[in-house]
């Protein structure tokens, strides 16, 4: 435990974990007061505000966990679907052309889904969404199992997209509900793996699957992966959203509860100290997509989606063309395409796991020179602290390797050298520009604490778009420009938009205190930590 730690204060704080059947355990105040009488240093560890979160360390280890494995199943999807494009199109008789719109409309979707889900789960809880988006996507692929025409594929796969993208605006959200910034770096990094396992791996599988058992097998795999996710999550995975169960304490309800809390509740009916400590749910209402467009609307987030968006475009376009470049230079099948995602997909898994130490690393030096003390039990007063210049600071050098990496791969297949030159700097791209994107996105959920996911859904909305146009002409700009020239102008592109970084540092605490004084004159600060973290 970090500074401020009170060991009087986690007994008083309700267990958002009860043990089995009606066990309670309360603090004595009598005892309490004895004690800190009997030590008059204890008087100065006693905190003067609830802990940030009031979970286990052992509990949120395994809400992170679960929230790892079903974040690969948005990047999974995406590009397990790689490898078969040139079968998929063979079979259904249509042009790689056609196939590609498939990819356009999955972004399409990408980008519509996660701010309604992003919205929902703000409001009506992490679980709900989660449920329901994971339900979507099952559906989705059971029919994408079972259809034999490319119209079937085209309206299947955008309904997959619907259930698939909604989860990773969710997974970035219950981070930010359990860590406080100090440490919020290694929780991403655990969470970064989890997601960068999907073009680490699934084009393999990918490869494989549709070259033994067809590629139909990949959706099958999908439904079967998702269903096993889900079981233990609805089993056993508790409520984090904030505005459900505060930072834990308050006890969940209704379908926030666990199916094991719920049979618990049922045995044991829950005291009426506990039902006093509910927060009174708001109304069921739809889920409003457009409150995206508040953070989108921010200057400070507007910058920061927009150079994460060109990131993105770097890292989908490359994603995109590996498997038809691959086949055109090199003529391997599905299943050696396959393998060449390897190390573009290692790259990305290596930068997640380090790009979390390094987070943390930045943070504490910064706090240092500050002479900031940090709480990581309640979490620091983000208004004195410059959150943009501690998180970018990691970005530049690793984006500038990702630019000059991404050049040189354009003119290696341009060169159409020895495959082993594309394939290391393949690693070096994954490592590099996916870094530097998944460190962006950590930026969003620091910058609006308030609708982390909402935050998260906004920047999936503008980077979607932008991937879906992207996607639909990459194509024409191989054939006009070449490999080289196409590869150097989007890496060109991240260089001349790059001082908008630099600008962020400036302006960012600034926007982010505009903020703070807004929400505290409309009356809706987020939690009790209006300047913890916040």
């Amino acid at each position: 435990m970090g500074a401020g730690h009170s060991p009087s204060m986690d007994q008083a704080m309700p267990s958002a974990n009860p043990g089995s059947d009606c066990e309670k355990t309360t603090a004595d105040p009598d005892t309490a007061s004895n004690d800190v009488n009997s030590d008059p240093e204890a008087l100065a560890r006693v905190s003067s505000s609830p802990s940030y979160s009031v979970f286990t360390r052992g509990t949120r280890r395994f809400v992170v966990m679960m929230t790892a494995i079903g974040g690969v199943v948005s990047p999974m999807t995406a590009n397990i679907y790689f490898p078969a494009l040139n079968p998929i199109a063979a079979d259904l008789g249509v042009s790689i052309g056609l196939i590609n719109l498939t990819l356009t409309t999955y972004m399409v979707l990408q980008a519509i889904a996660p701010p309604i889900f992003g919205d929902f789960s703000d409001t009506a809880g992490r679980r709900p969404a989660f449920i329901i988006s994971f339900s979507i996507y099952i559906v989705a692929n059971l029919g994408l199992s079972l259809q034999r025409n490319y119209a079937a594929l085209l309206v299947l796969r955008m309904l997959q997209s619907a259930g698939s993208s909604g989860t990773l605006a969710l997974c970035f959200a219950v981070i930010a509900d359990l860590s406080v910034s100090a440490e919020r770096g290694k929780y991403m990094a655990i969470l970064g793996a989890g997601i960068n396992v999907g073009p680490a791996l699934s084009p393999v599988l990918g490869g494989i699957l549709a070259e033994y058992l067809g590629w139909k097998a990949i959706f099958w795999f999908c439904l079967i992966f998702s269903c096993a996710w889900l079981v233990p999550f609805v089993l056993a995975v508790p409520e984090t959203g904030r505005n459900v169960v505060g930072n834990g304490s308050i006890p969940a309800t209704g379908w926030n509860m666990t199916l094991l809390q719920y049979i618990r509740s049922r045995r044991c009916p829950p005291s009426q100290s506990d039902m006093q400590q509910s927060i009174p749910k708001p109304p069921l209402r739809f889920p409003n997509p457009f409150n995206a467009l508040k953070a989108v609307l921010q200057k400070d987030l507007a910058m920061l989606y927009l150079y994460g968006t060109l990131v993105y475009l770097v890292f989908i376009l490359i994603c995109a063309t590996v498997s038809t470049e691959f086949a055109a230079i090199y003529g391997y099948n599905d299943l050696t395409i396959g393998l060449c995602y390897l190390p573009y997909g290692l790259g990305c898994c290596s930068a997640a796991v380090f790009q979390g130490y390094v987070l943390d690393w930045n943070y504490r030096r910064i706090a240092r020179s500050i002479g900031l003390t940090i709480d990581y039990r309640r979490g620091d007063d983000m208004s004195k602290f410059p959150i943009e210049k501690a998180r970018i600071q990691p970005v530049v050098p690793v984006l500038i390797l990702g630019i000059v990496s991404t050049i040189c791969y354009g003119w290696t297949l341009q060169a159409e050298t020895h495959v082993a030159g594309p394939l290391v700097l393949l690693y070096i791209i994954g490592l590099c520009v996916t870094g530097s994107f998944s460190i962006l996105n950590t930026i969003v959920v620091d910058l609006y604490p308030e609708a982390p996911a909402t935050a998260i859904a906004a920047n999936n909305l503008v980077r979607c778009l932008f991937g879906a146009g992207g996607t639909a002409v990459i194509e024409p700009m191989l054939k006009a420009l070449g490999r080289g020239w196409t590869f150097t102008f989007w890496a060109l592109i991240l260089v001349v938009f790059s001082p908008m970084l630099y600008i962020l540092t400036r302006i960012g605490p600034r926007c982010r205190e505009e903020r703070r004084l807004k929400r505290m004159e409309d009356g809706g600060s987020s939690s009790s930590n209006d300047s913890a973290d916040n």
